[in-house]
């Protein structure tokens, strides 16, 4: 939804908004003057619109962080989390509009393998700080499921920006092979091969079906992981943080700045 006075009277307490409202709004804090004008006509998603209303007041910074912390939980209670990967929906990419080329560094993460699973992306445009996502939490999964849901969330996103080229970036060779290279083979045998199973085959089928479809418009590239490359080193962080969260469905993360996240 779009920011509008009539929002801005649900959320705000004595002229003011707090800290992690502030932050949820990318707005420095103690405010700036006139700083409703930087918001209004705003996009929110889902969470952000329903997490403003609930931190409105003057509420001391343990109050706000529980009142986050209870959203998520009950956020995860409504949206039992999955044994197996499951195909995306297409979430809000409001931030991403209008913000010609993009580069998406997508990255996976498992605490244990298989153990406990998430992914995340960071998806910079012209001029804009990256926008950071998580989720695809995965109560046991693999690494390799992490990476590939991270690589088909980021063609997801290409296919809502086909009006200009873009770029992925994985550390994952297995998750790109498996979409660009090797799933031609399986395909043209009926999506079979030679000594086993193809584990993962239902994400990969989908993945390469978008894949063929917008290939045209996009570059995917291999980077090497853990090695101080920022995008690759956030989206490593965003999917830490889905499984230290567990959320399934894909969320925007708000931050101050890049060291901050590099941080967690």
């Amino acid at each position: 939804m779009k920011i509008d006075e009539n929002y801005l009277d649900l959320i705000v307490n004595d002229s003011i908004l707090n800290k992690a409202q502030a932050k949820i709004l990318d707005l420095s804090f103690p405010l700036e003057n006139n700083w409703e004008s930087l918001i209004l006509g705003k996009e929110l998603n889902t969470r952000d619109t329903n997490l403003l209303i609930l931190l409105k007041g003057k509420l001391a910074l343990k109050t706000q962080e529980q009142i986050i912390k209870n959203y998520e939980s009950l956020s995860n209670f409504r949206n039992p989390k999955k044994a197996e990967p499951v195909k995306e929906s297409v979430v809000e990419n409001t931030k991403l509009q209008n913000s010609g080329e993009l580069s998406i560094y997508c990255d996976g993460a498992c605490s244990g393998n298989p153990g406990e699973a998430g992914s995340g992306l960071a998806v910079y445009s012209t001029n804009n700080k990256p926008v950071l996502y998580y989720g695809a939490y995965i109560k046991k999964g693999t690494n390799n499921v992490a990476e590939l849901n991270a690589l088909y969330k980021a063609l997801l996103i290409c296919e809502s920006n086909q009006n200009h080229p873009n770029t992925i970036l994985s550390d994952s060779k297995y998750s790109i092979d498996c979409i660009c290279t090797w799933a031609y083979g399986w395909k043209a045998k009926n999506w079979t091969k030679k000594g086993g199973e193809i584990k993962n085959l239902e994400l990969i089928k989908s993945a390469h079906l978008l894949y063929e479809k917008i290939k045209n418009n996009i570059t995917i590239k291999h980077v090497k992981g853990h090695s101080g490359i920022e995008g690759n080193e956030l989206a490593d962080r965003m999917a830490v943080h889905t499984i230290k969260v567990k959320n399934t469905n894909y969320e925007i993360y708000n931050y101050d700045s890049i060291d901050s996240v590099l941080s967690l």
